[in-house]
């Protein structure tokens, strides 16, 4: 660890979300470099050499920074839409939108749905960008970029479709890319992007979008590919009734079954929802070491049911939290989920016992970065561990009369963010963005929005 240059954070309480739940109701953290250096009860110990900032977090809690799973950027530029719709129907009606998107459309959108993020403690965020029309520039090259210029952690999961409208899919067919075109693609954009080192800020996931959208050969080949690349593996699985209904009536067999016999169960894999999993879908995952992606929001905007998260962690399957995309929810902020997913699940099967404040923050931080297969790196507080970590002020009007800090940033209103940090540079300070103007941002994104809702009636 870089002892050239330290920042000592003190006063505050301490969500560290390590294996054992350690907290200090009163602690420091120090950071040398990019790293966490140490941390524990009381105040930072004498002597500490190169320090070149003390900050007193007094009223506020610490914890890691939050890691979103699953979104979809470019649905930022078409948010409020379909708003009473179903995923199937949802999906009929603004995909002829979305296959109008263009580089210039998609990096706006990746910059308004990230700073959305940063602004909210995300540290580590994940983009499943799938929609790649005939000429529409580097869209790949676009959101990556726009993730730089933010600051933060990344993943970028190259998506594709190869099922367009004459094959049963519901993309128009100039929205979709030829099976060896999509393979190539996205070949080429792990081999151009993605970083595989410890602390990398850019890394790759391969993606086919979902089981309607893609050919059984491009779930097949995809998993060989992330494979011999040796990165991991993304896409959505049981999401909905219809998503059942229609594995059995195309493929004999249902979603998980599906999944497995084309090589899409295993540790180096993420499902995004799992919605309608029965008891045998979660004993597969939970042998598998499949992950899940969790958005509460999306699916109960979507109409799409509960998922059975309390079952899957009991199972041991890794859960973390999504935001899903901003056509879905249009928000865009992760630590709402961290709500949403509490309540949403206590109005499942278990009721009142179903979720904790402690398992929902976990679920946003931890179980996140093991779904993202970053959890030796980031996702709790521990010494050697990457420098990403978020201040929440909770002496506000909102939360200054709940005595447990977790249950405040939980249960409570959304908690300002006085500072976040990512790889050990504040990215955020008192709510405000330091790396990007979110003003011109905001301007961008409303042009862009309108240019593509202009493409989309006159085509």
């Amino acid at each position: 660890m870089a002892a050239d240059r330290r920042i000592v954070i003190e006063n505050c309480a301490i969500a560290t979300v390590d294996a054992s739940d350690t907290e200090y109701p009163d602690g420091y953290l120090v950071i040398a470099g990019n790293r966490v250096e140490s941390l524990g009860p009381g105040r930072a110990p004498e002597g500490l050499e190169n320090v070149v900032r003390r900050i007193d977090a007094t009223g506020h809690l610490l914890t890691p920074g939050l890691v979103n799973t699953h979104h979809h950027y470019y649905q930022w530029i078409t948010r409020g839409l379909a708003t009473d719709h179903n995923l199937f129907d949802w999906l009929v009606a603004l995909y002829p939108t979305w296959a109008r998107i263009d580089e210039p459309m998609v990096y706006a959108a990746a910059r308004g749905s990230l700073a959305m993020m940063a602004r909210g403690g995300v540290t580590t965020a994940m983009d499943h960008h799938y929609v790649y029309p005939r000429g529409s520039g580097d869209l790949s090259g676009a959101i990556i970029r726009a993730a730089h210029e933010t600051g933060v952690r990344f993943t970028l999961a190259r998506g594709s479709m190869d099922r367009g409208e004459k094959d049963g899919g519901l993309p128009p067919d100039f929205a979709v890319e030829a099976l060896d075109d999509a393979l190539a693609a996205t070949e080429e954009t792990v081999r151009r992007h993605h970083d595989a080192s410890f602390g990398a800020m850019t890394q790759v996931a391969v993606a086919p979008c979902s089981p309607f959208s893609v050919s059984t050969e491009l779930m097949r080949e995809g998993a060989e590919l992330a494979r011999r690349l040796g990165v991991r593996l993304h896409t959505h699985g049981s999401e909905t009734v219809e998503e059942e209904k229609f594995c059995h009536e195309l493929f004999g067999m249902g979603p998980t079954d599906y999944f497995e016999s084309t090589g899409w169960l295993g540790e180096d894999v993420w499902m995004a929802h799992c919605v309608h999993m029965n008891d045998s879908d979660i004993t597969a995952f939970a042998r598998t070491g499949t992950g899940v992606a969790h958005c509460p929001s999306s699916n109960a905007r979507l109409a799409a049911g509960i998922a059975r998260v309390p079952d899957l962690l009991a199972a041991g399957v890794p859960v973390g939290l999504g935001v899903d995309g901003t056509a879905s929810n249009e928000s865009g902020e992760l630590h709402t989920e961290l709500r949403n997913a509490l309540l949403i699940n206590r109005l499942g099967a278990h009721k009142e016992a179903a979720l904790t404040a402690r398992q929902a923050l976990r679920l946003g931080t931890y179980g996140g970065a093991q779904v993202l297969g970053r959890a030796a790196e980031t996702g709790s507080l521990e010494p050697g561990k990457l420098a990403d970590l978020v201040l929440w002020k909770l002496d506000t009007l909102a939360h200054a009369s709940i005595a447990d800090p977790v249950t405040a940033l939980v249960l409570g209103a959304a908690a300002p963010v006085t500072a976040s940090f990512v790889n050990g540079e504040q990215i955020v300070a008192d709510g405000r963005l330091l790396t990007v103007d979110e003003d011109e941002i905001a301007r961008a994104t409303r042009d862009e929005a309108r240019r593509l809702a202009r493409i989309a009636a006159r085509d």
